[in-house]
């Protein structure tokens, strides 16, 4: 193992009421006011909303409501947000939906007490807001893990860009499996999927050779495998929906990057992918990965062989390193095609006419992976997505 030091500042109340059980508590720790964080509305079809209020009223805050946040959220709804926030003396921020609503609420948490511009602030000044407004997350839609962490990809569009910012930890997280049943199947499984990638980004990092929070990495992964398989079989298995619940938080919770410096370029590549096009996060990557894996395959055989094996439960069976793990890249693929996900750009309904060079020029080169990839190679991996 390299050397590490692991901290984590994010209570989790899983399981069954968990908002009914532990919120009002958490609440009765801050000030009156609250910024009610959420998307679309489907909270309020779905019932959690009336519940959420409720708790709210009792507690006797007053709240503000900060609607639309979108599917990729943008810069300026991050601007909008930290308005509301500062106008209305919010004391806390409670973010109630899936990895778009929770990533975007960090950054307004830090916004709302910086003076500077947070973009300027972290890219041009390269320094960390160190002031937020506490925040609390209510998981109505799962797959991110953006509850467990204090990073945010939020789209700024003035410079078609699809970049992390750093934002706050969330004091606490309520994952209630119920919350999430009325997700649309085409969400869970795309949710699910970018579980499954989070893990296999952290996989493919460094150190290469064999380590404890890579063994956990395999189970997480068999496990998300295993239960997304059985929740396409039966929408309505709790079982297999706590679980890829749970794996979704394993994901990001820093627990399988203990030791590990982490790859994350296909994520890099499907972030300038959604800057240029706005596709959904999850089917992006499904539409990249298989494709990365086989332009890296030759420098990543020992990992992705490993994989193979580990995950894809492929025998050796006489295959040299390098067969093996192109094996279980046709695992992956198969799997994709399997639960319904695009494996390229033309399935996902991309256009063919995008500027492919100028977005593989805009693309983070990462360093922790095996492919060690330069901005030609970059290009090279997405038209094969083509």
């Amino acid at each position: 193992m390299n050397a590490f030091t692991f901290s984590y500042p994010t209570k989790v109340y899983f399981g069954e009421k968990p908002a009914e059980k532990n919120l009002a508590a958490e609440l009765r720790k801050h000030g009156p006011n609250v910024l009610l964080a959420y998307g679309g509305g489907s909270i309020k079809r779905n019932g959690v909303y009336d519940e959420l209020i409720a708790i709210l009223d009792a507690a006797g805050k007053t709240v503000t409501e900060f609607t639309g946040i979108m599917s990729n959220p943008t810069y300026d709804k991050v601007q909008e947000g930290a308005s509301l926030a500062r106008d209305n003396h919010a004391d806390f921020i409670l973010a109630v939906g899936g990895g778009s609503v929770i990533d975007c609420c960090k950054i307004v948490s830090a916004q709302a007490k910086l003076d500077a511009d947070i973009w300027d602030y972290e890219y041009a000044e390269h320094k960390l807001p160190a002031e937020f407004i506490p925040m609390g997350a209510v998981v109505t839609a799962f797959g991110t893990g953006a509850e467990m962490n204090s990073g945010a990809v939020i789209t700024n569009r003035s410079k078609k860009l699809k970049s992390a910012l750093w934002g706050a930890s969330y004091d606490f997280a309520v994952l209630d499996p119920e919350y999430t049943m009325s997700m649309p199947m085409k969400q869970v499984i795309s949710g699910a999927f970018d579980t499954l990638s989070h893990c296999m980004e952290t996989y493919m990092g460094m150190p290469f050779g064999d380590n404890l929070s890579d063994e956990i990495n395999e189970a997480v992964m068999r496990s998300v495998i295993k239960n997304l398989r059985a929740q396409i079989a039966d929408p309505e298995d709790r079982q297999a929906r706590s679980e890829l619940i749970w794996a979704a938080a394993m994901g990001e919770n820093g627990i399988l990057k203990i030791g590990k410096q982490t790859d994350f370029q296909c994520h890099m590549m499907e972030h300038q992918l959604g800057a240029y096009t706005d596709c959904n996060h999850g089917m992006g990557l499904s539409a990249m990965h298989a494709r990365y894996y086989r332009y890296i395959a030759p420098q990543g055989k020992e990992k992705l062989a490993k994989m193979a094996q580990r995950v894809w439960g492929i025998d050796q069976a006489g295959r040299s390193e390098l067969e093996l793990a192109n094996a279980g890249i046709d695992a992956l693929e198969a799997f994709i095609r399997e639960i319904g996900m695009p494996s390229n750009f033309r399935e996902l309904g991309i256009s063919d006419a995008l500027p492919w060079k100028e977005i593989a020029d805009s693309v983070t080169i990462t360093p922790g992976g095996c492919g060690k990839l330069n901005h030609e190679d970059i290009l090279r991996v997405i038209e094969a997505c083509r």
